[in-house]
């Protein structure tokens, strides 16, 4: 299972993001238009991602605190216009739902988001990853660290929990 250590955080400059990660000549993936569909479960989260460039069914673990936090995630490749939504919403019912344009960049190992979140404003997400074991918690945490001072995120900016939480339904 990856690894995977990540900060979420309010972004009152996500052009100034965007800027900086293309001077790092990060990767650019695409923008994409994404329907986070979160379903009920009694442990962890189990969202649905229906996008143009990803579509995943995603179930994590992740403690709900501000700064970088290690998540466990299972991924699961779906396919768009599938069943799987109305089989998943039958069997679990939904607990919400997320709409946002997001930009995705990747450095490396690291994967950055930068969101625009219908009712909710601009985020920035860096995740760092570790998918067989080789970088180790201690690089994934300096990654992250490194990146919130280079994007200049402070600690008032980070955010606790998922945009589930702060979304009504």
């Amino acid at each position: 299972m990856p690894l995977n250590i990540e900060i979420k955080a309010r972004c009152n400059h996500p052009n100034k993001i965007q800027k900086i990660l293309e001077n790092k000549n990060a990767r650019y993936i695409g923008t994409d238009h994404q329907v986070d569909t979160y379903f009920n479960v009694k442990n962890g989260r189990l969202k649905l991602r229906e996008g143009n460039i990803e579509n995943n069914l995603i179930h994590y673990m992740r403690s709900d605190r501000a700064g970088p936090k290690k998540s466990e995630v299972q991924l699961y490749k779906s396919t768009p216009g599938s069943n799987l939504k109305n089989t998943l919403t039958a069997a679990l019912g939904i607990f919400k739902t997320v709409d946002k344009q997001r930009r995705i960049y990747f450095i490396g190992n690291v994967k950055f988001h930068i969101d625009e979140v219908k009712g909710l404003g601009s985020f920035v997400e860096i995740e760092a990853i570790d998918e067989d074991g080789n970088i180790g918690l201690e690089k994934l945490n300096g990654q992250c660290g490194y990146y919130m001072e280079l994007f200049g995120l402070s600690e008032e900016d980070l955010v606790e929990g998922s945009y589930s939480d702060m979304v009504e339904k």
